[in-house]
């Protein structure tokens, strides 16, 4: 049900009319700014979109977290308007909210996210672009976002889901100073686990950056077993770069738990908390 509602809800926006003054009838996206982001890296556009925390106006002289989010184009409208009701509670801090959107879902429209996010792997040759994606990120995206907003480059945060979630861990794994915070969703390893579990942290700087790592407990068997074993590779007393926080989100799907990993990820990132409901 959860799963269909938020297909529902995605579904719903994505039909609306673009015009400025409709999109202000979404308060809970409070107006997003639109970028577009034409990488000289990758030789594509992005559509980036931006929530501004309510309190930005009127306090020009702070500076703000900023969560980046991947797929943007599914998960900028469906956590940008969850944000604000954690926001309500007092859950989340106030906090920029970016979405990284191609614009399409199919890789013949555009959307290469199959290679932008994904470390090689011997079963898929378009698999292995992650490192010209991080560059993009480092070169243009966050230059772009700190350049025009009161952003802390200090509190970076990144979230993925799916392969999203697996872009999420190779940036952790390789450039683990990148950002501060890392939430990964149901993280898809199925065709390259190895990459991910046999990293030699030999030349990683020393970080305070975290990592928090969730699978729902009913996600299809072919991410949710790499997931496990994930987890049990890294529970063991091995030397890290980042604090490690792994979760299973009971009764989640594959894509229901998106919503569930912000929350967490966010209540532990700046709480340390699993739950703050608990």
């Amino acid at each position: 049900m959860q799963r269909f509602f938020l297909t529902a809800l995605v579904c719903w926006i994505a039909s609306l009319p673009a015009s400025a003054g409709d999109a202000d009838k979404l308060q809970g996206l409070n107006s997003p700014r639109y970028h577009r982001l034409d990488s000289e890296t990758l030789g594509q556009p992005f559509h980036i979109f931006a929530r501004l925390p309510e309190s930005y106006e009127e306090n020009a002289g702070a500076s703000y977290p900023v969560v980046y989010l991947l797929d943007g184009g599914v998960t900028f409208p469906m956590l940008a308007g969850y944000y604000r009701y954690l926001w309500f509670s007092e859950e989340v801090p106030d906090a920029i909210l970016v979405g990284i959107s191609y614009g399409a879902d199919d890789f013949e429209d555009g959307n290469y996210r199959g290679s932008d996010f994904t470390a090689p792997a011997a079963s898929r040759e378009h698999y292995g672009g992650a490192g010209k994606f991080q560059q993009m990120f480092e070169e243009e995206l966050l230059p772009l976002i700190e350049d025009k907003y009161h952003a802390d480059p200090n509190r970076r945060i990144i979230f993925g889901q799916s392969l999203g979630g697996q872009f999420v861990l190779y940036t952790a794994l390789t450039r683990p100073d990148l950002f501060w915070g890392h939430i990964a969703s149901n993280p898809a390893l199925h065709r390259n686990l190895d990459f991910f579990q046999d990293f030699d942290f030999a030349d990683a700087p020393t970080t305070q950056s975290k990592l928090f790592v969730s699978s729902g407990s009913d996600d299809d068997d072919r991410f949710r077993e790499p997931a496990l074993q994930w987890f049990a590779y890294w529970s063991g007393a091995r030397e890290k770069p980042w604090a490690l926080k792994m979760v299973t989100l009971d009764g989640e799907t594959h894509f229901s738990a998106a919503p569930a990993a912000f929350r967490q990820g966010m209540a532990w990132l700046f709480t340390g908390e699993e739950d703050p409901a608990e």
